[in-house]
């Protein structure tokens, strides 16, 4: 087959993509030339009663819990059509915002529903690519031609919604994953035409081989990034430190920031202040990880114009100046890499306390070569044959996602004793916890945002739905003699 592009949208039940789900899925194919080919992809997928959507985010979509439940279908039946319709060989899968949002949801779904979750965008000579870091490059470095918006605080933004209205581009229902895969669409063609240039440049370099390439070159590079402050068009200069330990990628430091504070600071002191979150985007750490593998808008210091320095203000005296002092800095990767360490033993701790069940657990670990036939064996099995599937995983995480797959899936299909289990593991999602547990907190919510002023018809419509699908949802009491 012929490279193509899919781009793809989701609007799921809130932010996190661990407990969140994904409710609709919106895509398209287009050739190299941004033209669409074939018919769109417009899909509800159902939640299970285990499920409490944020009322924030369905106020925001307008996609009720009730609505993916009897247009939608199950998430093992949107992965069938997913791995044999649109995983096709030579895609390059896009979004606005993907690789951080998007691509997470896809990627724990698979996850929970026994498919192995990063094929799906690198085997059979796939890709990913991200056209939000894409914008952000090119508005700081390639503006012209396109008009730049900002948002209602005056500020600079890149929000496809405001994109698409500055520049007269068709966006009939911001938050409607369809249309919003049509509007980035609109946008990657905007920008294609504008700057061709940079548009095909920033393309190669979803390569990771490219991105190690020029940031491992041993020169300061130009990149972009949400991190960076949009003071300066969210780009800056910055210089390798070395490998990051945990990660594919990089730590950089930012050029523009003096690094003599670092002198005589200690890992501890290092830690604490990388954890630090400015509100002043200017003050904030100047070290960050790059990885390899997100499609890192980087370029090489040539690049940049005068008219690029000048506006957002990069100091080349300062910027050679700032390096040589990095340079001279004494034992200064032991020192970061001791913090890394003592950051990453604060965050599993955190995220300890936090996790509640299997669903949380992807990145615990790679399934072997035994499990992933087993797994094989439990997507191919239809309907009439899951009830009397009896395997053994070596993963423990497999085993307890098992029968969850059953009762989200195919709930005929569980016996009375599975159905008993799945009752309890409800409960405690739901319930759990009493006056502070997953439902007190989502009707809490509700009743909070329906004391705001002036809320529409549609709006109270939605509150009043999901008022309703908490209740029709709530577990019955356990048994305490069981």
């Amino acid at each position: 087959m012929s490279a193509s592009f899919y781009f793809y949208d989701l609007e799921t039940t809130g932010i996190n993509s661990r407990s969140g789900r994904i409710m609709q899925f919106g895509g398209q194919r287009t050739d190299m030339n941004l033209k669409p080919t074939g018919e769109p992809d417009n899909i509800l997928v159902k939640l299970s009663d285990d499920t409490l959507p944020e009322p924030d985010a369905i106020m925001i979509t307008g996609i009720t819990p009730q609505a993916t439940q009897t247009e939608g279908i199950t998430e093992a039946e949107f992965l069938k059509y997913f791995q044999s319709h649109i995983c096709a060989q030579d895609t390059i899968f896009v979004g606005f915002n993907n690789v951080r949002f998007d691509d997470e949801f896809i990627r724990h779904t698979l996850y929970r529903n026994f498919y192995d979750a990063y094929e799906w965008c690198w085997q059979d000579k796939r890709g990913r690519w991200d056209l939000l870091d894409v914008v952000r490059m090119m508005r700081a470095l390639r503006p012209d031609g396109i008009t730049w918006p900002v948002g209602p605080d005056g500020k600079a933004s890149n929000r496809l919604e405001l994109l698409t209205s500055a520049n007269n581009l068709d966006h009939t229902a911001a938050h409607d994953a369809l249309s919003d895969v049509n509007a980035t669409i609109a946008v990657a063609r905007l920008l294609r035409n504008k700057q061709t240039k940079m548009f095909d440049y920033l393309l190669s370099m979803r390569d990771k081989k490219k991105v190690q390439e020029l940031v491992n070159g041993g020169q300061p590079f130009v990149y972009t990034s949400g991190k960076y402050p949009s003071a300066y068009e969210k780009t800056t200069v910055v210089q390798t430190l070395g490998d990051h330990p945990g990660k594919q990628g990089v730590l950089v430091y930012d050029l523009r920031r003096d690094p003599g504070f670092l002198e005589n600071m200690s890992p501890e002191e290092i830690a604490t202040l990388w954890q630090l979150r400015e509100e002043d985007e200017t003050k904030r750490f100047p070290i960050k990880t790059l990885q390899f593998n997100r499609c890192p808008a980087v370029a090489p210091l040539g690049v940049l114009n005068d008219e690029n320095k000048e506006r957002l203000k990069i100091d080349m005296d300062a910027i050679s100046a700032n390096r040589a002092a990095l340079n001279k800095i004494k034992d200064l990767r032991e020192r970061l890499l001791k913090a890394i360490a003592i950051m990453d033993k604060l965050r599993q701790a955190t995220f300890l306390t936090d996790i509640k069940d299997v669903d949380n657990q992807l990145y615990d670990g790679f399934f072997n070569d035994g499990d992933k036939t087993a797994m094989a064996v439990v997507r191919a099995a239809e309907k009439s044959e899951i009830s009397s599937l009896h395997l053994t995983f070596k993963d423990g995480r497999l085993n307890t996602l098992f029968p969850l797959y059953k009762a989200r899936n195919y709930p005929q299909s569980l016996s009375q004793e599975e159905r008993e289990i799945w009752e309890k593991f409800r409960f405690n999602k739901l319930v759990g916890g009493g006056d502070k547990s997953a439902l007190s907190k989502y009707f809490m919510r509700i009743s909070e945002i329906a004391k705001r002023p002036g809320l529409t018809s549609a709006q109270q419509y939605l509150l009043e739905e999901l008022q309703l699908y908490g209740e029709s949802i709530m577990p019955e009491p356990l048994d305490m003699d069981e």
